[in-house]
Parts: C-alpha cells; sequence; structure tokens
C-alpha cells in the first residue's frame, strides 16, 4: 500500500513509538542558551521509551531549558569543553533554584 496525500510524508516520518534524536538545531540551541547565561550547570536525562537522552541547562538564577542529546557521554564532552560541570539528575535531582524560577514564572503570568 503507498500512502499519498498532503500529509502523508508527515505520518511517515512521525510513526507513533519512534523517537526523534538529538540534531544540530538541538545543540545549537544549548550552545547559544549556555554562552547567554551565567552559572550553567548541565543535568543529564536518561533515555525514556518514549523520548532520547535529554540536558537540561540550568542557569544561576533558576532559568532552564531542556533539549535531547546524543547519549551521556555526549553531555560530558558537551559540558567539558564549555566549562560547565554536569550532573546526572538520577542521581542527584534538580536544583531548587530551578523549580522556584518555574514558580515565578508561573505566578508572573498570572
Amino acid at each position: 500500500m503507498v500512502e499519498v496525500g498532503l500529509f502523508s510524508s508527515l505520518r511517515r516520518k512521525n510513526r507513533p513509538g519512534t523517537t526523534r534524536g538529538a540534531s544540530e538545531r538541538d545543540t545549537k540551541h544549548l550552545e547559544e542558551w549556555a554562552a547567554t547565561r551565567r552559572g550553567v550547570e548541565a543535568y543529564v536525562e536518561p533515555r525514556t521509551t518514549v523520548t532520547e537522552t535529554t540536558v537540561v541547562l540550568i542557569a544561576h538564577d533558576g532559568e532552564w531549558t531542556r533539549r535531547r542529546i546524543g547519549s551521556p557521554d555526549a553531555a560530558q564532552q558537551f559540558g567539558r569543553k564549555r566549562g560547565i560541570p554536569v550532573y546526572e539528575v538520577a542521581k542527584v535531582g534538580y536544583p531548587n533554584r530551578m523549580r522556584e524560577y518555574t514558580q515565578r514564572m508561573k505566578k508572573a503570568q498570572g
């Protein structure tokens, strides 16, 4: 059976049960984000059945961003190259400043 239609190419790329790996766009976002914040630390989140390995970058004030990264080793290399400490979130958890930042943002939005 051949799929033909306006959205057939999208359906083939986003099959249920498949995960998207890290892309250059993900890495570029992380690089730019880290370069424009101070006190950045990286927290590696393990791969799950739904999501590839991700890294959460957290700045000194708790602002954070999350993107896919190739592997835990890739996260370590990313951190070493930029002088950013890298932690495994499963071992150390998230810092309180991340939760506090998220709460501040929720309150500011109303």
